[in-house]
Order: C-alpha cells, then structure tokens, then sequence
C-alpha cells in the first residue's frame, strides 16, 4: 500500500537525549535521598510528563506536587539542550529533510512539549514538520496508542496510512496499535524488549538506514546512497 505520512519519536530517533531525561529523574531523587535505579528508567520509559512526573513525586517521597516534579525535571532538560548535551543522531536530519520533501511529517513524543520546541528549534527542523504532539496533549501515554493516533490525525490521515519510526520498546507498541507501520531503530543503551520488535515491520541499525526504508516505502523506488 501507498503511505501518506511518517510520523517520527524523538528522543533515541532524532536526538540523543534519553541519558539526559535519566539523569535529570536521577538527580530529583538524590536530591530527595533516593537512589534511582534502571528498572525506574525502564518504568518510565514513554509515560507522558504528568504520569512520570506523579511517579518521581511518589518514588522520591516529595512533598512537591507532580506538576512541580515535572517543572523542575524539564527546566533540567531545557538547561542540557541550551549546552548542547542533545545532538541530533547521524542521520536524522537528512532523514528528516528529505522525508519531508516527500510528504507531511509529524512528531509523536513522550517528551514535554518544552523539549520538542526547544529540540527542534535548537537544531533548525521545526518548519519540516507539519505537527508535533506531546503524550501530555493526549489523554494516556506509550504503549498507549494515543499520541500517534493524534499525530495521523493532526496529519489528516488514519494510522494505518503513516509509517512510524520509534526505538523503544514502548514507543513501538504504540505506534503499532495506533495502526502505523514501524521501522524500529533499536536504542543502543536501552534495547526493545523482543516482543516490541516483533511489532516492528523493518529493523534499522541507523538513520541512514532508516532514511532508505522510508524512502523506498514512500516511493517504491531502492534508494543506495
């Protein structure tokens, strides 16, 4: 079938900045005299800002609210992206640009809409994309299909007419419930979990090699350079 749209993930696609949101969770914790381990990491992983943010507030046994949990971690963030601790992966602006070229192109994160601003304008992609949708727009976040649903929607197209691109576990389950064909490109430090990739329709090792399989499933045409 033809595809209309692609809707890309952000964090671990387009940008390196997964260790940061880790970080920036962990050092919350530790200011709270908890210590924040990787199956936390793993937990929140593709929760909205609201759901990881009432997390944190319980894990750390705060007594700020979740919306101040969340305000402190983002600040955290935006403070990363301004030194330029969130590069964009190899790749993912060719891939961006030349997808764009093609048809429209969404953004579906898990990451507060702050930090997409913040990413995309850092980095000079935020006229390639026709909308961009946080999982805190939406009512659930991953693996809930929500927020890609939202993005083909916003695109003016159903799920099952976008091709999605995600590295998480989470992210790709719900981009594949929300219809979308998946090209997975597998977080290095954070691996998808089996049976997410088995969701996947391709598995990509990178942005270069993503970029390819978008452009022969946009144009049927085998793309080598």
């Amino acid at each position: 079938m033809g595809f209309a749209a692609v809707v890309f993930d952000l964090d671990g696609v387009l940008v390196e900045s997964e260790h940061l949101w880790e970080e920036n969770w962990a050092a919350y914790a530790a200011e709270h005299g908890v210590e924040w381990t990787a199956e936390d990491t793993s937990t929140v992983q593709g929760m909205s800002a609201p759901e990881w943010a009432d997390y944190l507030a319980k894990r750390s046994g705060t007594t700020e609210n979740a919306e101040q949990v969340e305000r402190a971690v983002v600040d955290g963030m935006i403070a990363s992206i301004g030194r330029g601790e969130a590069p964009l992966l190899a790749g993912a602006d060719a891939m961006v640009r030349e997808v764009s070229a093609l048809v429209p192109v969404g953004l579906a994160s898990s990451a507060a809409r702050r930090v997409i601003d913040a990413v995309l304008a850092t980095h000079g992609l935020t006229d390639q994309f026709r909308v961009t949708v946080s999982s805190a727009e939406v009512s659930r976040g991953k693996p809930n299909p929500d927020v890609y649903a939202e993005a083909a929607a916003r695109l003016g197209f159903r799920g099952e007419q976008c091709l999605g691109v995600e590295d998480s576990s989470n992210g790709i389950r719900a981009a594949a419930a929300a219809g979308l064909t998946v090209i997975a490109l597998p977080n290095p430090t954070y691996p998808p979990k089996a049976d997410a990739l088995e969701l996947a329709a391709e598995v990509a090792q990178s942005n270069d090699e993503v970029r390819r399989k978008l452009l022969v499933y946009l144009t049927g045409e085998l793309v080598r350079s």
